[in-house]
């Protein structure tokens, strides 16, 4: 019986080990994502998009293939209220995306730091709205943060919509997955996201061929290029732009394996690791600007954060000792 007991044990702490991996793995690549999109220019913000969107696809369609887990997004696919959810997620997704892009290329990663230390805020004031009573601790992280929001917003001269919309679109998004269930697994629930904006994404492209929209300037030449730039600046450009598909994946699918080994408090207190890389990338790497308001800003957003910290811990010991 006690070698049975020490077999079990090892292979929970095994299976928690490969998660706390797998999490640290996604979210560090999240973190540095701002680096990536930065090697796209001068494809711009919505080009990136688009070809991540119809790269994702084909991703995910050659793992489905592979894995041989079209059984499923038939099955998904039939129950019309998840194969709805889904759409919306992914435009919910699609205004994510892009809006981190925008923020990549305009040079306020620090902004978009901002939102997704927001977001795990705007999932607890969701929940306020969908009928969850809050704890005091939350309703004080709450007003915490709107205080912070009138700091940043005063310092910037102005609402920091960038970091609100990608908050607001990231908080909705897992909120419509919440609803959606469990049932639908990452890759299931992904390949039939993107396929909902396919051809958002392909009238996107074509929009921007017939327009001759301008791109983001090159970081060599300073000159915009107009149109479709894909295939037209260089080999590393282009598989870059193909490598975008994967790069979406690869985290989610890390997620998906940590979000089944570990529990919700550890995945929770570890999702801090994107931001906090986000806000390195923004002030070390790419030299912005952080004035005195700014850090209290932050500052009063990390109080929040640790608030709520704190209180999921709480209601987390008190639910395992019931």
């Amino acid at each position: 019986m006690s070698g049975a007991t020490d077999e079990g044990a090892v292979r929970r702490e095994l299976g928690a080990g490969a998660g706390l991996a797998s999490a640290l793995g996604a979210y560090v690549l999240w973190g540095v994502f701002p680096l990536y999109f930065l090697l796209l220019a001068p494809a711009g913000s919505i080009e990136i998009v688009c070809w991540r969107i119809l790269f994702s696809l084909v991703f995910c369609a050659v793992l489905l293939a592979a894995t041989r887990s079209f059984g499923s997004l038939r099955l998904v696919t039939a129950d019309r209220r998840s194969f709805l959810l889904l759409g919306l997620a992914g435009v919910l997704i699609l205004v994510n995306w892009l809006t981190f892009v925008i923020a990549t290329q305009s040079g306020q990663v620090v902004q978009a730091a901002l939102g997704y230390f927001l977001t795990p805020i705007i999932t607890v004031v969701l929940g306020l709205l969908f009928g969850e009573r809050l704890r005091p601790l939350q309703w004080v992280s709450i007003g915490t943060s709107v205080v912070a929001a009138i700091v940043l917003a005063t310092g910037a001269g102005g609402v920091p919509w960038l970091a609100l919309l990608l908050a607001l679109s990231f908080g909705f998004y897992g909120l419509v997955k919440q609803r959606v269930g469990p049932r639908v697994t990452a890759l299931t629930g992904l390949a039939l996201e993107t396929a909902w904006v396919t051809p958002l994404a392909a009238a996107g492209l074509a929009w921007i061929a017939i327009a001759h929209l301008p791109g983001a300037p090159d970081p060599t030449t300073g000159h915009a290029p107009t149109g479709v730039v894909f295939g037209t600046v260089s080999l590393a450009h282009t598989l870059l732009l193909c490598g975008s598909g994967v790069a979406t994946a690869i985290p989610l699918l890390l997620f998906a394996v940590a979000a089944r080994r570990l529990p919700l408090v550890t995945l929770g207190l570890t999702q801090y690791v994107v931001p906090i890389l986000q806000l390195l990338v923004g002030v070390v790497v790419l030299r912005e600007t952080m004035p005195l308001q700014r850090w209290i800003g932050f500052g009063l957003v990390w109080i929040a954060l640790v608030l709520l910290t704190v209180d999921a811990l709480a209601a987390w010991r008190t639910s395992r000792s019931r």
